[in-house]
């Protein structure tokens, strides 16, 4: 049969042959399959909690963050809204500062919180300025208030050097300093807080609540004022020691210039004392305020502020302080003065107040000279003994005082002014001043013997001498020249111990006196300052003067003083007549006496020596004339002195100060009786002022006339 006609379409040939797709071939049924898919949703089971409560609480901590973020916020805003006008921020002190200015008027003390005036961050030297912000807060002007990365390196520091994380380094900005100056917007409350101190101690606080809040505060401050605005602030509110409230008060202080003119040397010493202001304060320890002064130009060297010459020119010529901050002279006499004026305008006073004084900074250098030189070459080395010193002028003007052998000093025990102790023999002058107003003389004889007094609810009472012996008659000059413990009783008991209390209340020594019959021997106690004026109400003729050390008191920028005084003489108490006298036999006591170690070549001078019972204090005053000195010695815990007597030691602190108070002045005589022959009991019988008229002779009464006659 014949084949169809139809042929079959032509195809290439496929150059891949098509790959037919393999079957799956059913897996083997596993015998496990159950067992994993029943742990698998058990498992599902388990974890469905989990994984609902971690979605629960993501969610819960993105809403507690959303709201503490809001929190935050409006605490950032509230503050901001009460911060105060950039003005009302630079002074922010609780009170006044007390400058003041010796005789010449140059200044010698500060006291209180010194403030020198509103100083901004732009007008500042910028080595001062680059100096703080090199050694506080490198990153000031890139951060926005907080520096997280200085706080955790300051977390690792303090937790590697065993400290709590908060204690120690703070890694506080400069911002945040800034805040905790300003104790947070936190006024200084009287009521709230005891004192200044204990509110600054508050605001110190570095508890993470405090830190929030600080934290807060800076970030507000921030967003309030510029950058220059906060470091204004902040140099203007930084302690740094000394009383110093800011750096133009440090500058000040410690340089005698401006913060405009500072040298990068002292720049860097001013920041450095922000780590710890009275630590590293120069007046206090000038190498140590030099060494943290380097460190402080290493950093602004590292920080590209200074070249590697600069630096080193500073590291070689550091600061040092200026000539008023180096001599820190008169802490005790500024003390003094502080204490003796009105508080309102000195220790609490919240103005900023000049005193001009009477003080004179060669006198006191002249006084302190002199007891070192005393207590180097004649006191046994480590000896606890202390000694005072007060320089006056005839008229009360005191011009120099030391009141411990510690010379640079603020706040310190002040022996010349505080301390009240036994005067001994050196208040025998006013018992012989009184006696002259009763008619005695400087050659008047007593008889030096013994004797009782019958003191009720005591009994009997005898007078002893020093020397433990009795030299029979004598006179009033030479009963004081030997310091006769006898006469002066005598001599007291005749003229009345209400007299003797008299006089000596007149001349100025205010405290309660001894009602016995040892009044006439010093039993009583009273001041260096007190005896001191005391003796020179004699140089001056008899009258009395009250020690003073202010002149004029005024506000910093007034010219009219508040307070002022020209002198401090006051009413007559004895006679010129019977001052002459008394100071001729007072200079007898340097010349022949037992005030020998006192005496001066060429210039005439007139004491005397005192030594209480057991030793426990030695006095010795005098004048010449211009000057009166006083001087005591003892132990603070009233310890006997060891081979001490007033005409010892204290009379060679006398002669040492005098002679140095007396440099460069004529030498002028005393204003003192000068009797053709030295008084002499010689030949002579004691005139008895006690007993009855009817008991005295013709003779006794001649020989008395005689004797006030021919001056024997």
């Amino acid at each position: 049969m014949a084949k169809s006609g139809k042929k079959k379409p032509l195809v290439a040939e496929r150059r891949y042959p098509k790959k037919t797709a393999k079957k799956r071939k059913p897996a083997a049924r596993s015998r496990k399959s159950g067992p994993t898919k029943r742990r698998g949703l058990l498992r599902r089971i388990i974890m469905a909690p989990f994984r609902f409560l971690f979605r629960l609480m993501t969610r819960l901590a993105l809403r507690i963050a959303m709201v503490g973020i809001l929190v935050i916020a409006a605490a950032i805003g509230y503050t901001y809204l009460t911060l105060p006008p950039l003005e009302a921020l630079i002074d922010g002190r609780t009170r006044g500062s007390v400058t003041m200015l010796d005789r010449q008027g140059a200044v010698f003390a500060w006291r209180g919180d010194q403030f020198g005036g509103p100083i901004s961050a732009a007008a500042v030297s910028p080595n001062l300025k680059n100096a703080v912000i090199a050694t506080e807060d490198k990153r000031f002007y890139r951060h926005f208030g907080i520096s997280p990365r200085g706080v955790a390196s300051a977390i690792r520091i303090n937790l590697r050097e065993g400290r709590g994380a908060l204690q120690g380094n703070g890694g506080s900005t400069i911002t945040q300093q800034t805040a905790k100056l300003l104790c947070l917007g936190v006024p200084y409350d009287t009521d709230k807080w005891k004192s200044e101190a204990a509110y600054e101690a508050d605001c110190r606080r570095t508890t993470m609540s405090r830190k929030i809040k600080e934290a807060i505060y800076a970030l507000a401050m921030e967003l309030k004022y510029s950058k220059d605005e906060i470091l204004t602030v902040y140099l203007n509110r930084a302690y740094l020691g000394a009383g110093s409230r800011g750096f133009e008060a440090a500058s000040q202080r410690y340089f005698s210039k401006s913060s405009r003119q500072l040298n990068v040397a002292e720049g860097a010493m001013l920041a450095g004392l922000l780590k710890a202001p009275s630590a590293y304060a120069p007046t206090n320890n000038l190498k140590r305020s030099q060494n943290r002064a380097s460190v402080v130009v290493n950093l602004m060297q590292e920080q590209s502020y200074i070249s590697s010459a600069e630096a080193a020119a500073a590291k070689s010529s550091p600061a040092t302080l200026s000539a008023a901050a180096t001599a820190q002279a008169g802490g005790y006499f500024a003390d003094w003065i502080m204490d003796s004026a009105p508080s309102f305008l000195t220790r609490d006073t919240t103005e900023d107040v000049v005193i001009k004084t009477t003080f004179d900074a060669r006198l006191q250098k002249a006084a302190e000279d002199a007891l070192s030189a005393v207590f180097e070459n004649k006191v046994r080395k480590g000896s606890k003994a202390q000694a005072a010193i007060v320089v006056m002028s005839s008229d009360g003007a005191v011009r120099a005082v030391v009141g411990g052998r510690t010379e640079k000093v603020v706040g310190a025990f002040n022996r010349a002014t505080q301390a009240k102790r036994q005067t001994g023999s050196a208040f025998k002058p006013f018992v012989y001043a009184a006696a002259m107003d009763f008619g005695f003389q400087y050659d008047s004889i007593v008889e030096d013997a013994p004797f009782t007094i019958d003191i009720p609810g005591s009994g009997p009472w005898s007078p002893q001498n020093y020397t433990r012996d009795f030299k029979g008659p004598m006179t009033l000059t030479d009963a004081l020249r030997q310091s006769i413990n006898t006469v002066a009783v005598k001599v007291s008991e005749e003229v009345g111990r209400e007299n003797v209390r008299g006089v000596a209340e007149a001349f100025g020594i205010d405290n309660k006196l001894a009602n016995g019959p040892a009044l006439a021997l010093g039993a009583s106690e009273s001041t260096l300052l007190e005896m001191t004026g005391a003796y020179a109400g004699i140089l001056n003729g008899g009258r009395s003067v009250v020690p003073y050390g202010l002149t004029e008191l005024r506000l910093k920028g007034e010219n009219a003083p508040i307070l002022a005084q020209a002198g401090g003489m006051g009413d007559r108490v004895i006679t010129p007549q019977a001052a002459q006298q008394l100071t001729y036999m007072m200079h007898r006591v340097i010349t022949d006496g037992t005030g020998r170690r006192a005496q001066m070549n060429g210039r005439e001078a007139a004491g005397k020596s005192g030594t209480t019972q057991a030793a426990r204090d030695a006095w010795f005053i005098g004048f010449t004339a211009q000057y009166v000195v006083g001087v005591w010695m003892g132990y603070d815990d009233n310890t006997p002195l060891t081979g001490v007597t007033g005409g010892g030691l204290p009379a060679e602190i006398w002669r040492e100060t005098m002679v140095r108070v007396s440099e460069g002045l004529p030498s002028e005589p005393l204003p003192m009786l000068r009797p053709a022959f030295p008084p002499s009991a010689d030949g002579f019988v004691p005139f008895d002022r006690r007993r009855p008229r009817s008991d005295v002779s013709a003779e006794d009464i001649i020989l008395d006339v005689l004797s006030r006659i021919f001056g024997r």
